[in-house]
């Protein structure tokens, strides 16, 4: 069993949404790893960054996707910083990754204030041009197809994502 697509990408990008609109149009269920780590902990993300420090929620975040790769079959959204453990980048080789990448100015309109993102403490423009910086070439690394999301809307990236896979 394996996911009909992991999406990929930094906060802002729209994953979780994009995510729900593929779940409908495909008749499938929809997972997001995020989800899962609160459902497991019953904490919030930014509690767990908070309260246990990022390297915990790292560890936490590793085992939601390896258990949400092994055991779901529709689409599966992962957090934004999934991919920089090398153990997560290697069990999406084998399934569809589309990388929903998001520009500086439409991340930030998104993120807005960064209210329970605790990367983004301090400037928010700052850090999420820090964040695309060192991640966009991880996402690209790990994709099977890019599509870009600014100045478009969820429905249309699900369709593109949709064509894309088939």
């Amino acid at each position: 069993m394996a996911p009909r697509v992991v999406l990929v990408g930094p906060m802002g990008a729209g994953k979780t949404t994009v995510a729900g609109l593929l779940g409908e149009a495909w008749g499938v269920p929809v997972r997001d790893t995020d989800a899962d780590i609160v459902a497991t902990t019953g904490r919030e993300v930014a509690d767990i960054f908070v309260e246990s420090g990022e390297d915990h929620f790292r560890d936490l975040e590793a085992a939601a996707v390896a258990a949400a790769l092994a055991e779901h079959d529709g689409v599966l959204a992962l957090g934004g910083g999934a991919v920089l453990r090398e153990e997560t980048r290697a069990l999406l080789r084998d399934v569809p990754v589309v990388f929903l990448r998001v520009g500086l100015s439409d991340a930030v309109k998104r993120v807005g204030l960064g209210v329970g993102r605790p990367l983004l403490l301090g400037n928010v423009r700052a850090r999420v041009k820090a964040l695309l910086d060192e991640r966009t070439p991880v996402y690209e690394a790990v994709a099977t197809h890019v599509v870009d999301t600014d100045d478009r809307t969820p429905l249309e990236v699900a369709a593109q994502i949709q064509e894309a896979l088939g």
